[in-house]
């Protein structure tokens, strides 16, 4: 008599399952969004913004960055924002087949989910008035691995991108891992209780050059100092030899109040270095004085983080040798 089916044989049986019903892109191929994406990139192609060059180069005009070609299909925030609250509220369905093998993962406990690499292989490059859709297809689904960042699955999916006349114009295969938070190799391993703890290694030592050694300096000194062109008066951070907008060469320093607003953040996990602490908040703070910096931010976790949060500087003394600004809530936003 046979048992009941292990979680490997109900995952091997989505495989080769399309993945939900294909995707048309909203919009076709279009020079703003072009030009907004190079712009962003920084890639300065002349084949992407200008026909002559890019018909001197043989082609018919300009021709889209092939890495743009999941942004043609994007489904917008809009529709996303909208799928995110269905489903916190327990209304999102799971029919498509990749909605089922994420159920049934979440259920055996691979509860996180981590991008890990993508491939794209190009027909021909996309011109302007291109509409694409993509279908998809469960290309595999490993057997449970153990990974660095914990056990889970891999789970590939193989895409096909046509264009208005049902033509192949690139595919991609998509992986991802799902995994057991906690179980990845990479996590501290418990000391005996018969053992001394190893002593914590020393926070990794910044790069002090000419340039920015008053910055450390002044962080020994508690002091939170910002590099200020001497001429022109503008605010510069990270510091630097010359002011982008009067190109002088004289600068002094500023001391800052230490208050501003978290302009933009992250939140850490991995991979661990073992002088952290873990997750770590790291932050883009908007100073009062109008420039900005990246620091570790405490008293917070990612659940109580906000952009425009109110934070001030407080100095920590990592050893003899090292102090950094960490920025804290301020008085009014803290809850404790």
């Amino acid at each position: 008599m046979s048992g009941a089916l292990s979680l490997d044989d109900k995952l091997r049986a989505f495989v080769g399952q399309a993945s939900g019903p294909p995707t048309k892109g909203r919009h076709p191929v279009n020079e703003p969004m072009i030009t907004h994406w190079v712009e962003a990139m920084g890639d300065h192609n002349p084949v992407y913004v200008d026909a002559e060059a890019a018909e001197a180069a043989g082609f018919k005009g300009i021709i889209a960055p092939p890495t743009m070609l999941q942004a043609w299909i994007m489904r917008g925030l809009r529709a996303s924002l909208v799928s995110d609250a269905a489903r916190d509220a327990g209304a999102a369905t799971a029919d498509a087949p990749s909605d089922q093998v994420m159920a049934l993962l979440e259920e055996a406990g691979f509860t996180s989910v981590v991008a890990t690499n993508c491939d794209q292989h190009y027909e021909r490059p996309l011109v302007l008035g291109d509409l694409l859709e993509v279908s998809s297809v469960i290309d595999s689904i490993s057997g449970e691995k153990q990974t660095g960042l914990g056990i889970g699955h891999f789970i590939t999916n193989r895409l096909e991108y046509r264009d208005q006349r049902g033509e192949l114009v690139a595919t991609m295969r998509f992986r991802i891992l799902k995994f057991k938070p906690g179980t990845g190799t990479a996590a501290p391993a418990a000391v005996a209780a018969t053992e001394d703890p190893a002593p914590r290694p020393l926070r990794p030592r910044p790069a002090i050059t000419q340039d920015n050694s008053f910055f450390f300096e002044g962080a020994r000194q508690h002091k939170l100092l910002i590099q200020r062109c001497s001429n022109c008066g503008t605010l510069r951070h990270p510091p630097r030899p010359s002011c982008a907008v009067c190109r002088s060469f004289a600068w002094d320093t500023l001391e800052a109040s230490g208050k501003g607003t978290i302009f933009s953040f992250v939140v850490n996990h991995y991979p661990q270095v073992p002088a952290f602490d873990y997750p770590l908040v790291v932050a883009l703070v908007e100073l009062q004085e109008g420039t900005r910096l990246v620091a570790n931010v405490s008293g917070i976790i990612r659940e109580t983080a906000a952009i425009g949060m109110a934070v001030e500087a407080g100095f920590e003394d990592f050893d003899d040798e090292l102090s950094l600004p960490v920025f804290h809530p301020a008085d009014e936003t803290r809850t404790d």
